[in-house]
């Protein structure tokens, strides 16, 4: 399998103001889906001067397993989506965006891949929003996350009882960005199913409005 398998694939860019983009945020849809079938969700995220890109992952998925296995048994797809993002953010940065302007997030997959980026590359960025998804790699596995968020927002949002996501996962995603110095709101919704409500559209829009 080629270890570039999501590097050649095709990307949305939605800025539905045509204004000069300020602000970009990078949006990862979940297994199963498509860039395309994700962008009506940067339409509800707009909030005036920001530019959504947001990227296809190779068959429709960003890594071919559970999220909370072993590591190895999503290589190399999982290397190969981490460095897309990275190279996403390298070129946002070279046409003007600092890092502190810069969103990255998604839903369920999405989520969990945007997660597992940002503990691996920590620092100041505009924020980090988890709808439904929490950190990759087996539950209570050690890691060695190094770093400070330096006050970097954090959205985590996500019901009870998630058939995909373990509730606890995403309490511990919490701690460990906590742990890391950003300003995390986690917010649990009793009964609700594997989806994203107003609610946490909500509050992405605030955070980056007001970044």
């Amino acid at each position: 399998m080629k270890r570039d398998i999501h590097q050649d694939q095709p990307r949305i860019e939605i800025n539905p103001d045509h204004l000069p983009a300020q602000k970009t945020v990078i949006l990862l849809h979940g297994r199963g889906s498509t860039a395309r079938a994700v962008a009506p969700l940067a339409i509800e995220l707009q909030v005036g001067d920001v530019k959504f890109i947001i990227p296809q992952a190779a068959k429709n998925r960003w890594y071919p397993e559970t999220a909370f296995g072993p590591l190895e048994a999503n290589e190399p797809d999982l290397s190969s989506a981490l460095a897309l993002i990275s190279d996403l953010i390298a070129e946002i940065e070279a046409d003007g965006i600092p890092p502190e302007k810069i969103f990255l997030g998604g839903f369920s997959q999405g989520a969990c891949l945007a997660a597992e980026y940002a503990v691996r590359h920590p620092g100041r960025y505009g924020g980090f929003f988890i709808f439904s998804g929490a950190l990759i790699g087996p539950p209570g596995a050690p890691r060695d996350d190094q770093g400070k968020f330096e006050g970097t927002p954090v959205f985590i949002g996500g019901s009870d009882v998630d058939p995909w996501v373990d509730h606890d996962l995403m309490v511990g995603a919490a701690k460990v960005f906590e742990d890391m110095g950003a300003k995390v709101d986690f917010r649990t919704y009793p009964g609700m199913g594997h989806t994203v409500n107003q609610h946490e559209l909500r509050a992405v829009r605030e955070m980056v409005s007001n970044s």
